[in-house]
């Protein structure tokens, strides 16, 4: 028995808030959304595909937005992602912490942390 790799990062999102996560994570950032199971789908929320992995946004009551825990998606233009990001309205916060690694952070639309990095 081992671990053979990463399927998904969940976040979490209050009822209500899936457009604006389509808004964001499909539009700017350009995950392909996928269909939940009708009896998950029932619960609210979204998924999107991440090259193999997936990104699923679900409903949480009460809703807190992570603001330490985050996913990190690796891109191929991190400066064309920022500059997707603050057209879209968002803040992009540069961080230079790691040496060699040009990566942000910026919030999703219900106030969760996501980093991009460049690969």
């Amino acid at each position: 028995m081992s671990v053979v790799g990463l399927h998904h990062v969940q976040v979490c999102c209050p009822a209500g808030s899936e457009e604006d996560l389509r808004a964001f994570y499909g539009g700017v950032v350009g995950l392909p959304e996928i269909a939940k199971p009708p009896v998950l789908a029932a619960r609210g929320g979204v998924w999107f595909r991440v090259g193999v992995q997936e990104l699923h946004c679900g409903v949480e009551q009460p809703f807190t937005p992570a603001a330490k825990a985050h996913p990190a998606l690796a891109v191929t233009d991190v400066e064309a992602m920022a500059a997707a990001v603050e057209r879209a309205g968002g803040r992009v916060t540069w961080d230079r912490n790691i040496p060699g690694v040009r990566r942000f952070h910026t919030l999703d639309p219900v106030g969760n942390r996501v980093e991009f990095q460049q690969v």
